[in-house]
């Protein structure tokens, strides 16, 4: 026989142990919860971190390129045509157009025109000509505030990327030679 105590302990007791383990359910799902609240910005700060050295990288890379081609260009111009300048100067915007117009890039000002600051050193009659090509960018969110801080912005608070590329006008082995700089005497020398 059973007493009827039984049957009501029993229940409570199944009731005790449904409940322990949907609240230990419950309580491993808000730990997760709580867990990715805090990996998330960490892990946002850490991609910001991590892009703008890459976008002021891809920067640099491009206007080196632009640069290091404006300086052949220059140096096997020739002065019987004009100044050269301007189409050296078209070249190497054309180039620079790779860089996408988004102020983290690059800061495109509206109808102003671009912000590119290209210089060029000598011509074909110089030992060597240097291109010197400027730009500006805007930092990432929360990253403006921490450059601004830190001085590496202008005063728009905007960074300042500045590449130079310097190349001589005639090859090494062409201004070594005796007669390097004469083309007559070096085509004369041949015969010899």
């Amino acid at each position: 026989m059973r007493s009827s105590r039984h049957p009501i302990i029993s229940t409570s007791l199944r009731w005790e142990s449904r409940r322990t383990s949907f609240c230990s359910d419950t309580r491993e799902n808000g730990q997760g919860t709580v867990e990715a609240a805090f990996a998330l910005p960490v892990l946002m700060i850490v991609l910001l971190f991590i892009l703008q050295p890459g976008i002021v990288l891809y920067d640099r890379m491009v206007m080196q390129a632009a640069a290091a081609e404006g300086c052949r260009l220059l140096s096997t111009s020739t002065s019987s045509l004009g100044s050269m300048e301007e189409a050296c100067e078209a070249f190497i915007r054309h180039r620079l157009g790779s860089v996408p117009q988004q102020d983290c890039f690059h800061v495109h000002e509206g109808t102003a025109g671009c912000s590119w600051d290209i210089s060029f050193v000598g011509d074909e009659r110089s030992q060597t000509v240097q291109v010197t090509i400027k730009n500006q960018l805007r930092p990432l969110p929360l990253l403006d505030a921490a450059a601004g801080l830190l001085g590496l912005t202008n005063e728009e608070g905007n960074l300042v990327v500045e590449v130079s590329a310097q190349s001589p006008v005639q090859p090494g082995w062409a201004t070594d030679a005796l007669a390097g700089r004469s083309p007559g005497e070096l085509v004369g020398s041949w015969l010899e």
